[in-house]
């Protein structure tokens, strides 16, 4: 998952930030984009129900009186951001947006890290010990508090194994009360996902099931509807509602519980 500016070469935080309409992103990454668009076509409407997610997951945990949010792979700054929308609800809330892109957190420290509580850190999200441990993390962010961790669309970059090790990393790290976010891409269609994973070259790309997904909650409880569709998720929801299309973004929320 590591980055090196290269222009020429895709990179996924470009190419997600072209699907949202940005303009942080390069021509090879436009082609890219346009090359799985036109294998399914409903890609971008799968980004922008996922961002959607992301911020009402965030607004909800903002409600429940978490005032602390750690955004990992955050990619390029797209708006609303999480801060944004976390400072909606509660004002005095502190973000810091972490990241290994170095043209990622160039901007993210030009546009979101500001001196009053939001930061842009430069750390890998598989090490969950190494970042929690940060300096200019733990400036922001007191890890023996509630804290609301956000993996949003990061996770299908690793494999199931490896996914379920990071969260359980965060998990077991993160203080009673807080709780994960968590968001994937996912396909039926296996053989779409596999094509999708073969002319995806920005990253390597893990099509993961719905069991997966819950796996990566092993230990947490999970809140409302459980796993389901990014766009159809609300606290409130007693059971699952998955659309009837090829592609998801499958989503849910955890709280870690005394």
């Amino acid at each position: 998952m590591t980055a090196e500016f290269d222009p020429a070469t895709p990179n996924m935080a470009r190419v997600y930030d072209y699907w949202l309409d940005g303009k942080d992103n390069y021509p090879a990454d436009r082609a890219e984009a346009q090359r799985l668009l036109a294998i399914y076509p409903p890609l971008r409407d799968l980004v922008r129900e996922n961002r959607a997610f992301v911020i009402q997951a965030v607004s909800w945990a903002a409600r429940q009186g978490i005032g602390q949010f750690i955004d990992l792979g955050a990619g390029l700054p797209a708006s609303p951001a999480v801060h944004q929308a976390a400072r909606k609800v509660m004002p005095s809330a502190r973000v810091a947006y972490v990241d290994i892109d170095p043209v990622v957190l160039s901007h993210a420290r030009a546009l979101l890290a500001t001196s009053d509580g939001v930061t842009a850190v430069a750390a890998d999200l598989r090490d969950p010990r190494a970042v929690l441990a940060d300096p200019e993390l733990r400036a922001v962010i007191d890890p023996a508090r509630p804290v609301c961790v956000i993996l949003g669309a990061v996770l299908h970059f690793l494999d199931a194994a490896a996914a379920r090790t990071v969260t359980a990393g965060y998990a077991r790290l993160m203080a009673y009360g807080s709780c994960l976010v968590i968001s994937v891409a996912s396909f039926d269609d296996e053989a779409l996902g596999k094509q999708l994973a073969e002319e995806y070259t920005a990253a390597a790309w893990h099509n993961h099931t719905p069991s997966d997904v819950e796996s990566f909650f092993a230990g947490l409880e999970l809140v409302g509807p459980g796993v389901t569709e990014a766009q159809t998720w609300r606290a409130w929801m007693p059971q699952p509602v998955m659309r009837h299309r090829d592609g998801h973004v499958l989503a849910g929320v955890a709280q870690r519980q005394a």
